[in-house]
């Protein structure tokens, strides 16, 4: 597959994830994680969510993907077509890479290429969030070395 993307909100980007990037190096020959953002709910900004991931990625010496931040669009349609923008190919030269049921449906509708990820036990934004929140030290062990870096600048604010 020549191009594969990863979008989520990567809230914050942790190990699950980053074995999902890993796993992409070794099957697509271009890897976009896209940031999706735009909610007014988030805990990080796209900018701390692309420290996070750049950080964590470059702490693993993956040096070939290329992080972008794709804003939340109106319709499920405009968002598509920024990934496939983004994605500089035609839908049949793509494939998106989640575990999102939306977004698998929206790129099938869209005649991209769709890989089902698997979830890492352990490993929920949402838990994650909550820990971090809680002051709960545990989030460390499930958020890659450089991007507990930036949760924690993030927490010292």
């Amino acid at each position: 597959m020549a191009t594969c993307i990863f979008p989520g909100k990567f809230e914050p980007f942790h190990t699950g994830q980053l074995m999902v990037v890993q796993g992409m190096m070794k099957t697509c020959d271009r890897v976009i994680i896209a940031i999706c953002g735009g909610g007014q709910e988030e805990m990080f900004n796209a900018e701390e969510v692309r420290d996070m991931i750049s950080a964590a990625l470059l702490n693993e010496s993956i040096m070939d993907a290329q992080i972008v931040v794709v804003d939340d669009c109106i319709s499920d349609e405009d968002w598509v077509d920024k990934l496939l923008e983004v994605a500089e190919r035609p839908a049949d030269e793509v494939a998106i890479w989640s575990g999102k049921d939306d977004v698998l449906a929206l790129a099938d509708k869209a005649g991209i290429a769709t890989k089902r990820i698997t979830h890492v036990p352990g490993h929920d934004s949402a838990e994650i969030r909550e820990m971090i929140k809680n002051k709960d030290r545990a989030w460390m062990t499930k958020v890659p070395g450089g991007a507990n870096d930036v949760v924690m600048r993030h927490m010292n604010k």
